[in-house]
């Protein structure tokens, strides 16, 4: 079993830049594919970007390629979530996820344990 926290978040003007963090406890991370989802007011829960359990492989939704980059360090238990060139479009609260020996999935269902969040506001 592992838990997750979320940190990082915040308010920055469009066009800025945020890297948020997750922490997990437990001497098993690195047996867990971890993903960042989010969820804006009003709206489903979606994916964002993934990293399977080896750091090997990741994945991203269309709508932050090019702009996000998720990364892993298994000696801290941490999966990062570097986020740059912000649009307001991405304000929602961002969550993290794990998953036993995934693979970088970009499905919630397929995601275990979860953190409780961090906001993050983009303003225009």
């Amino acid at each position: 079993q592992v838990q997750l926290v979320e940190s990082g978040g915040g308010l920055v003007q469009a066009g800025g830049s945020l890297r948020l963090s997750c922490t997990a406890s437990g001497r098993t991370f690195s047996r867990y594919a971890m993903g960042w989802f989010r969820q804006a007011p009003g709206k489903e829960r979606r994916f964002v970007a993934a990293i399977n359990w080896s750091g090997s492989s990741t994945s991203y939704g269309d709508s932050v390629k090019g702009r996000f980059t998720i990364s892993r360090d298994n000696a801290k238990n941490t999966a990062d979530l570097q986020m740059n060139s912000l649009k307001p479009e991405d304000t929602a609260v961002y969550y993290c996820a794990g998953q036993y020996y995934g693979d970088s999935s970009s499905s919630s269902t397929d995601y275990t344990y979860w953190g409780q969040g961090t906001q993050v506001t983009v303003s225009s």
